[in-house]
């Protein structure tokens, strides 16, 4: 079993009420509504076992976690308060209003937001400083605390609750620091994040289980103003459950499938779908038609682009008689698989290309207040999911996509941005914040 991290940002503050910077001075509060968030949160992880529990000095941070522990119930370590969970420090911005901050420094937010690993700011004694590398700085120190205090072996549950840019910068180093990776991802007031660790050769192997889940407050995080693209993996199938490599095989949906497609459908019911996109298999495709019984009139169209990686030879086949005909390159497949020609099969490389192609002429075709539904595969999910948070194709095993999950991207309206990955591999409406489903082959 892995040492399974749950990140947690704080509930709604004072500050972020009003739109005011809040960085790491304790200046502003939870709010009732932020108390009932972390509440919410904490019910819905009744049965999670925690191992250790840390949180950030900072009132905002700790009644979250008090309120969080005491809605959970049942015993808990004592939290942990713990300096390198402290938010960025943003000094001379501390308690203004984003609207005044814009106007007086336009074109330090301006870096902010667009290249934030530039931003100088100068502190009150004169001293000039970058904010997110030092912030960088305090994220890798604290998992390597952490990481000694609980190592990767020890199949311990440990609850870390904080701020927005520190847990942006924590999942990063976990991530190994992808380019330009603080601007793709989200985290919003008590959102839930999952990151497994498990040992590897030189580090950690990591995998996101999920990312920035609020379904203990809504389906899905608000819209902004660009498109939306909801990314989910089809449903259940016989080989899925009995661990063999589908691939590029039409396995249709056994009927544990076509339930997480129908929980899926009502999960999204209230949410907008103006236009939708499956891979050709009759797996996604079927999922998608599911989904889409709650939104009648959106047409469905099947894209080759989308398919599921071939594995060739190793198709049909079970992970054990694999091992008896290809053991080492199967080895080589965990550990590398960017490195790996199937055989008679794919790489990852062919997949990236047409999985993200596809990706793009879907995104570039879609109006501003556009949402989008694309169904596919695991190994296709992760391939456009690895693209978009700055990673590469020896990241694959970085991402988990459970049978049925949701993943919400959300295009930059900046085109010199990147599209953000809003909520990654949802699978709550199964019945559960950790993901459950069937480890399965691809």
């Amino acid at each position: 079993m892995p040492l399974r991290l749950l990140l947690v940002r704080h509930g709604l503050s004072s500050f972020n009420q009003e739109r005011r910077i809040q960085g790491r001075d304790d200046l502003s509060n939870l709010t009732e509504e932020g108390h009932e968030q972390a509440r919410a949160l904490g019910e819905s992880l009744s049965d999670v076992p925690f191992d250790a529990v840390y949180s950030s000095r900072l009132r905002r941070a700790a009644s979250t976690t008090a309120s969080l522990l005491e809605a959970r119930g049942g015993t808990a370590p004592e939290p942990v308060f713990d300096d390198g969970l402290l938010e960025v420090d943003l000094e001379p911005w501390s308690g203004m209003a984003i609207d005044e901050l814009t106007e007086r420094y336009p074109e330090d937010y301006a870096t902010w937001k667009r290249r934030p690993l530039e931003l100088k700011l100068e502190r009150r004694d004169g001293r000039r400083y970058r904010p997110l590398p030092d912030l960088m700085q305090q994220a890798e120190h604290f998992v390597a605390g952490l990481l000694k205090r609980h190592p990767v072996e020890t199949d311990a549950t440990v609850l870390v609750v904080a701020h927005n840019a520190i847990l942006r910068c924590l999942m990063l180093t976990l991530l190994g620091e992808p380019e330009n990776g603080f601007r793709r991802l989200r985290v919003d007031n008590t959102s839930l994040s999952v990151f497994n660790l498990t040992a590897g050769e030189s580090r950690p192997q990591v995998q996101i289980e999920c990312l920035n889940s609020t379904t203990h407050l809504s389906p899905l995080p608000a819209k902004g103003k660009g498109a939306r693209l909801i990314l989910v993996r089809h449903g259940e199938t016989d080989w899925n459950k009995e661990g063999r490599f589908q691939g590029q095989i039409d396995i249709p949906l056994n009927e544990h499938g076509r339930s997480q497609a129908a929980a899926a459908r009502d999960f999204l019911r209230t949410v907008r779908i103006d236009r939708a996109w499956s891979s050709t298999l009759s797996r996604p495709t079927e999922t998608a038609e599911i989904i889409l019984e709650a939104h009648p009139g959106v047409a469905l169209t099947q894209t080759d682009g989308l398919v599921e990686i071939g594995h060739g030879q190793w198709e049909g086949k079970l992970e054990s008689e694999i091992r008896a005909d290809w053991s080492d390159l199967l080895d080589t497949w965990k550990r590398t698989p960017e490195t790996v020609q199937m055989p008679d099969g794919e790489t990852i490389q062919d997949v990236w290309a047409r999985s993200v192609r596809s990706w793009g002429e879907i995104a570039t075709s879609l109006e501003a207040e556009d949402t989008a539904l694309v169904v596919a595969h695991d190994a296709v999910n992760k391939t456009i999911l690895c693209d978009l948070l700055g990673l590469t194709p020896a990241d694959i095993w970085a991402v988990k996509q459970g049978n049925g999950g949701v993943t919400v991207v959300d295009i930059a309206t900046d085109p010199g941005q990147p599209a953000v990955v809003t909520c990654l591999n949802l699978t709550s409406h199964f019945g559960s914040v950790l993901d459950r489903t069937a480890a399965g082959a691809l």
